[in-house]
């Protein structure tokens, strides 16, 4: 898979002509080149359900009256650009409006995209209908008659639809078509057929090319949903909704499943279909760095304007970024991160747990990906499937309470040295209200009041000896075994109509409840749910009840530390013969209606990084520079500083 990819979108209403018309081989080939371009996804069906070529499996459309898709092939490899080629498969507007009856169907809402055909917006095809066949008509012909370099389908996923189809399966089957868990289970069958369906299509005629299915996440704890692709791609456009924390979690997370994967952004202010937004060149800098730097390739989302013409300006864009990973591009292939902590994702957990039925606190893997990354701690996302043998802490955030299979597979981790990280009802049996782990506490019962303080034992950078507000839930502990870190305090009383104090909550009483953080022989308890709390109110009081906590179980063992920023990236990952130490640093802002946008780039100087090795190191340079810089080796531990950060600069040690 290439480094430098465009995903070239091309929706075009039936009703605008002269498609194509200003397409020229020499500036759509221009275009690429100024962009330092080596891929691009090209289409060969839109949402709205035309064709961009000749086709007797689908309609050409009406205002095309040559093989577009073709011409950008051709022109493309021409010099040395590759072309997965796309097809919207979950969207097919022209075909909704002539088979409405193959739609997905909602229980409540009727179809599932929308509940009638007077709103522009697409309509969601289920692929338990006559659709499927037509789609697979479609794909075929594609690798049939195109070079295609892979197939890209968009719009898919495991659905709960209540269509004719489906409903008809479920009552042939003896199923209640109003069972919830029975149509799931249909949903999923359904989506696995598909996938089965069309991989079973491209072979017949290019065995083994790659295909990827697009639902705009991967999810995590799902790997038999990831292994239908032949590689991932994560979309996550930062302006687009996703914001810039969704990236890394992703990316942590599809890092251990031995697929090749890339960072999918765009170049767009906001998201897909935007014509003559753009970003600003140093955003997509930084979001390009930010992949390579998660061991990831880049695809840049464009738009093409209908008459087919490549707008310069996006291609200067990209070219700005682009040209800078192509220099690095040595440094980022074959690489395997390294890391410190396990984050067991709540999203998994769900998986695991609830076999796909939703997540259970959407926050919380967001809030400790925001406490690692801004602690510069090393971690993975992982799932119930990951080998955690190799890490020295997992986190098991706010939610994940403990089944006699995961207590299986933490034991072997604990007996080895290993340490737990829990917070709020994580760490508890899954049937009972009782500790499955020594954290040398016991529970009690949730406090009856809201919201609870937190009075620490220990020292906090840039925070003072006082009791803090903390929102969520309090888990209410007694001490046994174990040694507490802070105190639980509570209010007068909770705010009430009868009784309420000031703007906002009750004072602090300054009466003690009980410990409410903890550390026992198997790790450490905090009795909040500390990380939804950071992701929904940022109170660095959460952040640093984490970072005290994972400092004592890391016992002076954390790989790498450093002076960066708490606004910056840092990464270490291991290639043969080397690692590579990735530093990244810009500040995202918020513009307009909650848009986070990139625009200065401010350099910082004279940064710090300390790298724990198992393997003594004979050279540290700058990358792409090759600029060899100063450095000290001692006690398996590595230091150099490196003078100046501007965006994202690698240091390699030999």
């Amino acid at each position: 898979m290439n480094f430098r990819q465009v995903h070239l979108d091309f929706h075009t209403s039936g009703k605008i002509p002269g498609i194509g018309s200003s397409f020229s081989k020499a500036q759509f080939q221009k275009a690429l080149k100024t962009g330092h371009v080596n891929s691009v996804t090209v289409f060969s069906k839109c949402h709205h359900g035309w064709a961009y070529h000749p086709s007797k499996a689908n309609q050409i459309h009406p205002g095309l009256d040559f093989d577009l898709l073709g011409a950008q092939i051709e022109a493309a490899h021409e010099i040395g650009v590759r072309t997965p080629v796309y097809l919207s498969a979950g969207f097919d507007e022209k075909m909704a409006l002539r088979h409405p009856e193959w739609l997905v169907v909602g229980k409540e809402d009727g179809r599932l995209a929308l509940p009638d055909f007077t709103t522009p917006r697409y309509h969601l095809f289920c692929f338990n209908s006559p659709y499927l066949d037509y789609l697979l008509a479609q794909i075929e012909e594609v690798v049939k008659n195109y070079d295609a370099d892979g197939i890209f389908l968009d719009i898919v996923g495991v659905r709960r639809c209540h269509c004719q189809y489906c409903t008809r399966t479920l009552l042939e089957e003896g199923k209640d078509p109003l069972d919830d868990s029975a149509v799931l289970e249909l949903g999923e069958r359904v989506y696995a057929n598909y996938t089965a369906k069309v991989r079973e299509t491209v072979d017949r005629i290019r065995p083994g090319l790659p295909v990827f299915h697009n639902s705009g996440h991967i999810q995590r704890g799902r790997r038999d949903l990831a292994y239908r692709n032949s590689h991932l791609e994560l979309e996550s456009l930062p302006t687009g909704g996703w914001g810039y924390d969704h990236f890394p979690l992703s990316a942590r997370y599809v890092q251990q499943l031995g697929l090749d994967y890339l960072g999918m952004t765009g170049k767009f202010h906001g998201t897909w279909g935007e014509f003559g937004g753009f970003k600003h060149p140093n955003a997509l800098r930084y979001e390009v760095s930010l992949a390579a730097a998660n061991g990831a390739k880049s695809s840049i989302g464009d738009q093409l304007h209908p008459q087919g013409e490549m707008d310069m300006a996006t291609y200067r864009l990209i070219g700005a970024a682009y040209q800078e990973l192509e220099e690095k591009e040595e440094w980022l292939d074959n690489v395997k991160p390294v890391a410190d902590i396990a984050l067991f994702s709540c999203q998994a957990y769900s998986s695991f747990v609830e076999s796909g039925q939703g997540e259970r606190n959407p926050n919380s893997d967001a809030g400790a990906v925001r406490m690692l990354l801004e602690g510069h701690y090393l971690f993975d996302v992982i799932d119930a499937e990951s080998d955690i043998s190799g890490y020295k802490v997992v986190i098991l955030p706010d939610c994940e309470r403990i089944t006699p299979a995961l207590r299986e597979k933490l034991d072997p981790f604990l007996e080895k040295g290993g340490k737990i990280l829990a917070s709020g009802k994580s760490g508890l049996w899954e049937d009972s209200d009782t500790f499955a782990f020594d954290f040398g506490a016991d529970y009690l019962r949730e406090s009856p009041c809201m919201p609870c303080y937190f009075r620490p034992d220990f020292e906090m950078q840039g925070l003072f000896d006082t009791a803090y507000v903390l929102y969520s839930q309090a888990e209410m502990i007694s001490l046994s075994a174990g040694a507490s870190l802070g105190r639980q305090e509570v209010p007068y009383f909770n705010r009430t109509a009868e009784h309420f104090c000031s703007h906002q909550h009750t004072p602090d009483s300054g009466e003690a409840a009980g410990p409410g953080m903890v550390r026992g022989k198997d790790g450490i308890y905090i009795g909040w749910q500390v990380f939804s709390e950071y992701a929904e109110h940022g109170a660095l009081i959460s952040k640093r009840m984490v970072q005290h906590a994972l400092d004592v179980l890391l016992g002076g063992g954390k790989t790498l530390e450093t002076t960066l920023g708490a606004q910056g990236v840092a990464t270490l990952m291991e290639q043969e013969g080397r690692y590579v130490s990735h530093l990244l640093y810009a500040v995202p802002v918020k513009r307009g209606s909650g848009v986070e946008v990139i625009e200065d780039i401010t350099p910082v100087h004279d940064v710090s990084v300390r790298l724990r090795l198992p393997k003594a190191i004979k050279r540290v340079y700058l990358a792409p520079q090759r600029e060899e810089i100063p450095f000290t080796q001692k006690d398996g531990a590595v230091e150099f500083t490196v003078a100046k950060v501007c965006c994202h600069q690698m240091v390699v040690l030999e």
